[in-house]
Order: C-alpha cells, then sequence, then structure tokens
C-alpha cells in the first residue's frame, strides 16, 4: 500500500488545479495490484520511492476516468458513500447522472478530456499484510470477512470512550454490508441476512451519534428500522 499526496493540474500556461489531496487534510492510500480505476497512477507510483516527490504529464487516453475517480474521491473526503451515483436506478436518474457527476468542473473534464499533470508525493510505502484496508478497495470477500473485526474494534474503542472513532468503525462495516446487499435482489434470503446484520451495527452507530448530540441523525435512522419492521 502507497500513502501519497497529490495535486492534479490541467496541461497549459496557468496549470489550473483540479484536486489537491493536501487541502482536504488526508493523504491518498492506494494498494498496487488491485486494479485502481486510474492505472497511470500505479505506473507512476512503481517509479518512485517514499518521500520522493515527481510530476508526470499524462496523455488524455491514460486519463479518460479521472472524472469519474475524483468524484468517488471527493465523496469519500466529504463523508459521503464513495459508490454514490453508482446504484440501479431509473433511466431518468441514469440519464442525469451520464451528464453530471455533481461537480461542475468534473463535469466540464469529463466532456472535454484532455492531458492532466500529476504532482505526487510518497509519504510511505507498506508490504502487504501490514496495513488495513479501506472497505471501498476491499473485494466483496474481504468485506464480508472484515465485517466482525471492524465491529469489534468499534466496540472496542467505545468502551475506552472513543464514540468519534468507534461510529466511524461502525459506518465502515455498515458500508461493506450495504455495499454486498446492494448486489442482491430486495427481499431475498441473502438481502434479508444482509440487513439482519447491518440493523445491530447501525443501532451502535446510533448510540454513538445520541452521544455526540447528532439527534437528526438518530431519529432518521432509528426510524428507518421501525419502519422497516412494523
Amino acid at each position: 500500500q502507497a500513502t501519497f499526496h497529490y495535486r492534479t493540474l490541467r496541461c497549459g500556461d496557468e496549470e489550473t488545479p483540479v484536486d489537491d489531496s493536501r487541502a482536504r487534510g488526508k493523504p491518498m492510500e492506494l494498494i498496487v495490484g488491485k486494479k485502481f480505476k486510474l492505472p497511470v497512477w500505479e505506473a507512476a507510483l512503481r517509479t518512485m520511492r517514499p518521500g520522493e516527490r515527481a510530476r508526470f504529464r499524462c496523455d488524455t487516453k491514460h486519463v479518460v476516468l479521472y472524472p469519474l475517480v475524483s468524484k468517488s474521491l471527493r465523496n469519500i473526503a466529504a463523508g459521503k458513500d464513495p459508490l454514490e451515483g453508482q446504484r440501479h436506478c431509473c433511466s431518468i436518474a441514469q440519464m442525469h447522472e451520464h451528464y453530471s457527476l455533481g461537480y461542475p468542473d468534473l463535469d466540464e473534464l469529463q466532456k472535454n478530456p484532455q492531458p492532466l499533470i500529476f504532482d505526487i508525493e510518497v509519504l510511505k510505502v507498506e508490504p502487504p499484510g501490514s496495513y488495513q484496508q479501506d472497505p471501498w478497495a476491499m473485494t466483496d470477500e474481504e468485506k464480508l470477512q472484515a465485517v466482525p473485526q471492524i465491529h469489534k474494534e468499534g466496540n472496542e474503542l467505545y468502551r475506552q470512550g472513543k464514540v468519534s472513532e468507534a461510529a466511524a468503525k461502525y459506518y465502515d462495516a455498515i458500508a461493506c454490508l450495504k455495499n454486498l446487499q446492494m448486489k442482491e435482489q430486495p427481499g431475498s434470503p441473502d438481502w434479508i441476512e444482509l440487513d439482519q446484520k447491518i440493523t445491530p451495527l447501525l443501532l451502535n452507530y446510533c448510540q454513538c451519534k445520541l452521544q455526540c448530540e447528532e439527534y437528526y441523525e438518530v431519529l432518521d435512522h432509528c426510524s428507518s428500522i421501525l419502519n422497516k419492521y412494523e
């Protein structure tokens, strides 16, 4: 796993910035060899060492998917679902999604693809087995296997009084199961089984949010649970 900061710039005299991980306060983590949607990043990282900083000018054909990647990373930074907009939806919604990514600058970049510059600084490189993957980077099997451990870590953090950190763990576990559930037919045995695993995690999450005095979110989630079992 490579941990690095990046800046994305448009090619041109002004080199207009598109994204900057430093501005978001958290570096990017990428597991090399996991078929990331932007192979050019993996190729660049393979040539770098920890502590090194370099700029890469990439042709349009290598960065066509960058707007979609950027949208997911921006959603993650904002605490949203990185898969937002990629679920099954009606044809009208799909048409809208096709024309809008929710960010005007990315819409423009998707409409008019162009070469991009990536300014990358590698902070550290960790060997396999020495790090915990983010849920969005896991395979379906890895997500299912990780949930009990993430739940356990959340419980331990809660016992230590680290409520916000515990809520983040519960959220990650819910995200894993929700991602798997989206692939099942609603109401099917597999869908119901996943839903039953989500409910206690969601209640744990609500308990944390209650202590953080985020009452509206608690009401919203608890109401959805009550309505589901009416």
